[in-house]
């Protein structure tokens, strides 16, 4: 009997450390979501009003546009990079989307490819910066932002250019949707697609994670990353379409500190800062809950300048977890 009875003791004690192992690695897996949900709850407590249909698709679009820029972000974060350009990068393709209906006078629909054109161009300037000039991804992205803003503001004289219907349009619904929120889901879909199902994806996984063992191991680093940071642009392109539509206008000034926020919402969605982890859905998440939390702070008349404090206190603690688990 005592044989017996041992037996049931050590096998609890075997289950146990498992039970904990699992729930840690879930809750690691899916912390943002569980964010998200505490978040939403929070705010429904908070103010009724934040979970009601209109409310929260207005919370899809304001985070429409950040996220779009967050999904070109995840790319660069997960091979160990940066992008301090796709606020200014959104702005000029905007820019340049009315400049070819305004002044060079092509159709309305031309200017649906212009905008993604010239930030795919601005990307991939800046990956061959990073990849074969060997210049740090800050230096060269930073050099950007600066570039791209200054030509928005040349081409555009400083003043807001009116947008074409077809840009117009994508402010507006389709079958009761709003369009950016059609347009975060199609640029979700794409981002998880390359991430998991391409060799295009897994290899940026192993650049981030040691980018010397990924080039011995037989795979094009430099085009990968020129093609990393080309598509960070395009989606910085697509953003600034959406913002524009949004806005019925392109604004040289617009998007101005939209980076912080793409960065953000990559590392509150789970990724390393240090490269080789970052998911699709994560950065949805991250996104979701930054416009979340300013939805909610709207709702309840906080100040702009304290949403700042508490955004600023939100990447705070997401980096800290970073920290904390690239140490474990």
């Amino acid at each position: 009997m005592p044989a017996e009875s041992a037996t049931p003791s050590k096998g609890a004690t075997t289950v146990a450390p498992e039970g904990k192992r699992s729930i840690a690695t879930w809750l690691a897996d899916n912390g943002a979501l569980v964010g998200l949900a505490l978040v939403c709850l929070v705010m429904f407590i908070a103010t009724p009003a934040f979970l009601t249909v209109p409310n929260l698709l207005n919370v899809g679009v304001q985070a429409a546009v950040v996220a779009v820029l967050a999904f070109g972000m995840t790319f660069v974060i997960i091979t160990a990079g940066i992008d301090l350009s796709v606020g200014s990068v959104a702005a000029l393709s905007a820019i340049c989307a009315g400049w070819v209906v305004a002044t060079a006078g092509l159709p309305g629909p031309v200017a649906l490819l212009a905008a993604p054109l010239a930030g795919l161009v601005a990307g991939l300037v800046s990956g061959v910066a990073v990849a074969y000039g060997k210049l740090p991804a800050f230096i060269a992205t930073l050099a950007m932002l600066s570039i791209a803003r200054g030509l928005a503001l040349v081409v555009s004289g400083g003043r807001p250019i009116d947008m074409p219907d077809a840009v117009a349009a994508l402010g507006g619904d389709l079958f009761g949707v709003p369009v950016p929120i059609l347009v975060l889901l199609v640029a979700w879909a794409v981002t998880a697609f390359v991430l998991n199902r391409t060799v295009f994806g897994r290899s940026l996984y192993a650049i981030g994670g040691n980018e010397e063992a990924a080039r011995l191991a037989g795979l094009p680093v430099k085009r990968t990353l020129t093609a990393v940071y080309a598509l960070s642009g395009l989606f910085a392109g697509i953003a600034g379409t959406v913002l524009a539509g949004r806005l019925a206008s392109a604004q040289p000034q617009a998007a101005a500190g939209y980076e912080l926020d793409a960065i953000a919402a990559v590392v509150i969605g789970g990724a390393s800062l240090a490269g080789g982890y970052g998911k699709a859905t994560g950065t949805l998440i991250g996104a979701l809950i930054l416009a979340v939390i300013r939805n909610g702070l709207n709702l309840l008349n906080v100040t702009a300048f304290w949403q700042q404090v508490v955004i600023g206190l939100v990447i705070a603690a997401a980096v800290g977890v970073d920290v904390l688990r690239s140490r474990r």
